[in-house]
């Protein structure tokens, strides 16, 4: 049976100062967002962040104090799923969510302990874009506004010219039938925790996802510092992509050079130096959570 252990009691004069910080902090990120949407337009680079992971402004901008945390005067949790609010006004997580959640919280844990037990893989060059439209023609082209800097043919020879190391299914999973037959792994969805390595920049990208999922048992501030990284992590992915960003202010890394190569793999290498310890931190807040 899961205990209803709470180790942290918050005040409401400090409660509710972090709940203004974190809102603060998630208008800077996500209003540009809404303003675009509003207009009607679209951004080849920032739009991921809310589009494929598909998780709304809205359910960011709600801060959540994480499992075992308990707040003080907090009557207005009592509106919100997951929350149980006792006659002192004090609300808490729900032990009936951690039980629901056990095995997304396992599978989670479980992931992030095998790939930080992996050596990190460089060098991919984040051809996982330019495996997605080779071949592909107008069809492939996955953000219509934006050319492609070296054209179709130029962007089929920098696939044909190098080697496809993917080690991120639900990249591999967006390649041309011709680009997938070239990857060196044969990934697929079954094998996805066997090859997860910190490296990728997509395995980095994915903390906000894994994170987000398991909200409300883990805390808001954690899953903003993974949205952080993300959106960096997103830069760069798409700043070695095969598309010409500069009216977005994006200048390119220009993989299909020796110096464009190493570049990325230098960027690469810091991204993942900067997710490794929110790994860490997510991957222990898993294991808190199983413990109860």
């Amino acid at each position: 049976m899961t205990r209803s252990v709470h180790s942290l009691a918050l005040a409401q004069s400090e409660w509710t100062v972090r709940r203004a910080l974190h809102l603060e902090e998630v208008e800077k990120l996500v209003e540009p967002h809404r303003a675009r949407r509003s207009a009607g337009i679209s951004h080849p680079v920032h739009d991921f962040l809310f589009t494929y992971y598909n998780f709304k402004p809205a359910q960011l901008r709600r801060w959540h104090p994480g499992y075992g945390v308990a707040l003080e005067n907090a009557g207005e949790y009592a509106a919100f799923s997951g929350y149980r609010v006792d006659e002192s006004g004090t609300a808490t997580v729900e032990a009936a969510v951690l039980e629901r959640r056990r095995h997304t919280v396992e599978f989670v844990w479980n992931l992030l302990n095998q790939t930080s037990a992996r050596p990190a893989v460089l060098g991919c060059f984040g051809l996982h874009e330019w495996a997605m439209v080779y071949r592909g023609g107008e069809d492939a082209i996955r953000h219509q506004s934006v050319p492609l800097r070296l054209g179709f043919a130029g962007t089929d020879a920098v696939v044909e010219s190098l080697p496809l190391k993917c080690t991120h299914y639900d990249a591999f999973r967006f390649f041309t039938p011709d680009a997938a037959p070239k990857n060196s792994l044969p990934l697929a969805r079954e094998t996805q925790i066997d090859h997860e390595q910190p490296g990728c920049l997509h395995a980095g990208m994915d903390l906000y996802k894994w994170s987000f999922k398991l909200l409300p048992l883990v805390d808001s501030d954690l899953v903003m510092r993974c949205f952080e990284h993300a959106l960096l992590a997103r830069e760069l992915d798409m700043r070695a992509s095969p598309y010409d960003l500069a009216e977005y202010g994006y200048s390119p890394i220009r993989i299909e050079t020796p110096a464009g190569r190493a570049e990325y793999v230098r960027q690469q290498q810091q991204l993942a130096d900067r997710a490794a310890p929110l790994r860490d931190t997510l991957a222990e807040k898993c294991r808190e959570l199983l413990g109860h």
